[in-house]
């Protein structure tokens, strides 16, 4: 399925778009046959001259069955998706790839602070490179990404990667992600957070392994001593 809606940058974006549209199909197929089945009914049993309207109670045996039968199928189709939504929220939620890099990402009142590795790809060393509002990562690399919060609650959103995750005062969320595109692409805040929340905007450039090499040798803090 091709990026029809909003393009793909990470290993698990696809998985989130076919669940979606795996719930879209199944939902949409019962809405339509529902509102059909409807309005045939409004058609088929309007008022005429002539004719009295039915007392139905509902418990009779013929029409008993275009209730049961329906909710039964509607039943199942609720364990398919259930089934589906368990399985990607598994991989994309619970279970995580081993790291080749960790970076923090720090919400505030109102801008995104990013803490990276230097050249010795270790968090929390002399050489770790902060930048506000832009993250600069490696594509095709497997990232780690500890989620805190200064103040107020946040949302760590990028869109292209399908990745959503409130960052909550007192907590290190742990999460991952891995791009699959080069490029510069949104990071939003998707949690109203204060009269600034709508400028709290940022960005991600997912370079190559090359590029990538060179920003860090070029900003971590050893290369100006």
């Amino acid at each position: 399925m091709g990026d029809f809606i909003l393009q793909r940058a990470s290993s698990y974006a696809g998985d989130i778009d076919n669940l979606i549209l795996l719930i879209t199909v199944l939902v949409g197929v019962w809405f339509f046959l529902v509102e059909g089945m409807f309005f045939y009914l409004l058609w088929k049993f309007r008022a005429k001259d002539g004719q009295k309207g039915q007392y139905i109670t509902g418990k009779e045996k013929h029409l008993k069955r275009w209730i049961n039968i329906p909710h039964g199928i509607v039943l199942a189709c609720d364990v398919v998706i259930i089934v589906f939504a368990i399985n990607v929220w598994y991989n994309v939620k619970q279970s995580l790839p081993d790291a080749e890099s960790t970076i923090r990402v720090i919400g505030q009142q109102w801008a995104w602070i990013f803490q990276q590795p230097g050249a010795d790809n270790t968090l929390d060393t002399d050489d770790d490179i902060f930048t506000t509002d832009d993250l600069y990562v490696s594509n095709e690399t497997t990232y780690h990404f500890h989620l805190v919060s200064r103040d107020v609650i946040h949302d760590f959103s990028v869109p292209v990667f399908r990745l959503k995750q409130d960052a909550i005062p007192g907590r290190s969320i742990t999460g991952w992600f891995r791009p699959t595109q080069t490029g510069t692409f949104d990071v939003q805040c998707a949690e109203m957070c204060g009269i600034g929340h709508g400028v709290m905007s940022g960005r991600i450039h997912v370079q190559t392994a090359a590029e990538h090499s060179a920003w860090v040798a070029a900003n971590s803090p050893a290369a100006g001593e």
